[in-house]
């Protein structure tokens, strides 16, 4: 989603500089990443050639951008739709979160997301940042979801995430026979070579995720994953680096588990939390949905 373009004339102030450098002080409102980003998606053009972050500007010359909204910026509609919700007061709501469904709005997601279904089941969570989501699953995950209603539990909630005190467990059915549990423990960053994947590298963020034999199917194993971080595919990239990763998954898993099953088979199936107004402990349970319940019998059977 875009904003109206912007054309420049670049001053003899600027002559010399490189074109991000440039725009940086022609759009003080913006930050450099951003207008790079920009540049990087052909969103700007110099004398109405498509142009690069590093090439320099002279007097006289013109530049044309068309700005893109960053997702936070966007103000999503309310949309009409179904809301599977498992727990809802004035405090905060808990739905489980159909495979599927996008959680915030975003490049070619503008409409039809959880965002969208939230503003219209509650019209106050408006003026809540990012609607009350304080933590998402991927499209394709499946599972519990908490979102706060006021600012104030967004607040606490996001702290008890931050102090690894919200009990999120995850089911899983991975490629290969696991024997037994155990813990992976290893940082999660940016692929160095493919940036719109995450792995395990020296200098990520640190991530453990404890797992647990549930099932040992003939060739695959259906495990529980319990989080203590909350790393971007988590658990998809920690089972991959076991050597086990999740049967469907359409990133990180092989070309013959992918021909089995259409998405990713993860389920966030246990959420626990204090509750940020009673500080009561609060406890749901989702069962597997009914695509992975389908998928583990065929598996069973195989």
């Amino acid at each position: 989603m875009g904003l109206p373009p912007r054309r420049f004339l670049v001053p003899a102030s600027l002559g010399g500089r490189r074109l991000d450098q440039a725009l940086a002080e022609l759009m003080p409102e913006y930050s450099r990443s951003r207008i790079q980003s920009w540049i990087e998606a052909g969103r700007v053009t110099v004398e109405g050639a498509r142009a690069r972050a590093k090439q320099k500007v002279w007097p006289g010359t013109h530049i044309d951008v068309a700005p893109l909204l960053h997702p936070s910026e966007v103000q999503a509609e309310p949309e009409a739709m179904a809301l599977p919700i498992v727990y809802e007061d004035t405090t905060l709501l808990v739905l489980d979160k159909p495979a599927g469904l996008v959680v915030h709005p975003g490049s070619g997601n503008w409409r039809g997301t959880l965002m969208n279904v939230l503003l219209h089941h509650a019209p106050e969570l408006a003026q809540v940042p990012r609607a009350g989501i304080v933590h998402r699953l991927d499209k394709d995950t499946s599972g519990l979801m908490v979102v706060a209603k006021t600012v104030q539990a967004q607040t606490d909630l996001v702290r008890q995430l931050a102090a690894r005190s919200v009990r999120r467990v995850y089911l899983a059915i991975v490629e290969g026979r696991l024997t037994e549990g155990g813990t992976v423990q290893a940082p999660i960053g940016r692929h160095p070579r493919e940036r719109t994947k995450m792995a395990v590298v020296e200098r990520g963020k640190p991530a453990v995720t404890h797992y647990r034999v549930l099932e040992i199917l003939p060739r695959h194993t259906l495990v529980e994953c319990r989080l203590e971080t909350g790393r971007t595919h988590q658990i998809r990239v920690h089972m991959q680096a076991l050597g086990h990763p999740l049967v469907g998954d359409p990133v990180y898993g092989s070309r013959q588990g992918r021909s089995l099953f259409q998405r990713q088979a993860l389920h966030a199936t246990e959420l626990a939390l204090i509750h940020p107004a009673s500080r009561e402990p609060m406890r749901w349970r989702a069962p597997l949905p009914a695509d992975l319940v389908q998928l583990l019998s065929r598996l069973r059977a195989s």
